[in-house]
């Protein structure tokens, strides 16, 4: 299964889309300032998960929260 999750920055109230095989490492990855993208916008919340079966879906819906229609949704979401 593959995950495909939205982080946002704290800091700079930005979105950070990806995807994963191993969910809890990533999100521990991205809180100890492991991964560039996101080590300077630090704390993050975690903002949706969702479960894929497999990794075409997992990038589909990735590139869907990246498109413009998907960050409208976001910001609803959020606010």
């Amino acid at each position: 299964m593959y995950y495909v999750y939205i982080l946002q920055s704290l800091k700079t109230k930005e979105f950070y889309k990806g995807f994963t095989i191993n969910f809890d490492r990533r999100l521990k990855q991205h809180e100890s300032g492991r991964v560039l993208s996101t080590k300077y916008k630090l704390p993050l919340r975690l903002i949706h998960v969702e479960i894929c079966p497999n990794r075409r879906m997992a990038r589909e819906i990735e590139k869907y929260f990246k498109s413009g229609y998907g960050r409208e949704i976001l910001k609803e979401i959020t606010e």
